[in-house]
């Protein structure tokens, strides 16, 4: 049978230790992680929060979604038309990249249909699988149709098609 990704739902703050409890079962997961910038007194400090609040991925075949149930921390799964919504494997990559090369990156409610397909609308937009990213000044974009989130990031350059993204299939930048 094939796996596909699926959306957990964990109780509040507990991310982490089902991730931990997943891992220790050998059932392949995946939480974002957004690194922030905290500011105490004169003291700066990186933490390493959840990008999804109570949510994780985990790689799974669908007869093993009620073994998932089962584990502590575990709500639910989240489901679109009544059934486990499942995730791009082309998504959960570019989460990943986008996590790792970004840091203080924030979520945008989308209206994009899961069957869109991106469209090039002008020389500042990228096409990823079904993706868009969109770079305009120094904020970078991309569109996640199938969770139905864009993430957003500022970059700190002044010229930010220069800057470094390995997640992006360079032959596709439009001059």
């Amino acid at each position: 049978m094939q796996k596909n990704w699926y959306i957990i739902y964990t109780k509040a703050k507990r991310e982490k230790k089902v991730a931990s409890l997943f891992t220790k079962k050998k059932i392949e997961n995946f939480i974002p992680l957004n690194s922030k910038q905290i500011i105490s007194g004169r003291k700066r400090k990186m933490v390493q929060l959840p990008l999804f609040e109570s949510y994780l991925f985990a790689n799974i075949q669908e007869h093993e979604i009620n073994k998932i149930k089962m584990i502590d921390g575990v709500v639910s799964l989240a489901y679109w038309k009544q059934k486990p919504a499942i995730i791009r494997k082309e998504e959960i990559e570019v989460i990943r990249e986008f996590t790792i090369d970004h840091q203080n990156i924030t979520l945008e409610k989308t209206r994009v249909n899961v069957n869109d397909v991106a469209k090039v609308i002008d020389g500042s937009r990228y096409s990823i699988e079904g993706n868009i990213l969109t770079v305009k000044n120094t904020t970078v974009k991309v569109n996640l149709p199938s969770i139905g989130f864009a993430l957003v990031a500022k970059v700190e350059t002044e010229n930010p098609l220069l800057t470094e993204m390995p997640f992006i299939n360079k032959d596709l930048l439009l001059q």
